[in-house]
């Protein structure tokens, strides 16, 4: 059997606050929308994103729920274009994100760019071109 990510969940501080980020500024489609929870369809070909409660989500994984900074995990978005890296940043920051990482060539001949959401998640934009 092969693993797969059928919905990426992220533990929020605030859900309505990461809903309009990820929904308004990002496009994101809601499918569930309960308090203290919401999922989102973020495109065709990609898994679902669910925004849950931080306190919540360490509960019911018994886990403890202090901790910040780097996480151990980026999201990757990878384009087909260099405007669409640009725009992409460009709409975190409108929506209430920081670009983190402004976008530049790379020596190997990508683009990329990074964007934090408001929760501090790192999201990477890049294209090969």
């Amino acid at each position: 059997m092969a693993v797969k990510a059928s919905v990426i969940m992220l533990g929020v501080k605030d859900v309505e606050r990461a809903k309009k980020f990820y929904v308004e500024g990002l496009g994101c489609e809601v499918v569930q929308d309960y308090p203290g929870f919401v999922r989102c369809r973020m495109g065709d070909g990609s898994s679902d994103l669910a925004l849950y409660e931080w306190e919540a989500v360490a509960r019911e994984a018994g886990v403890p729920a202090e901790g910040s900074g780097f996480r151990g995990v980026s999201f990757h978005f990878l384009t087909e274009a260099r405007d669409e890296v640009d725009e992409t940043l460009r709409a975190a920051e409108a929506a209430g994100g920081a670009v983190v990482r402004a976008a530049a060539a790379e020596q190997w001949g990508g683009y990329v760019g990074y964007f934090s959401d408001p929760d501090g998640y790192l999201w990477k934009v890049a294209t090969a071109t």
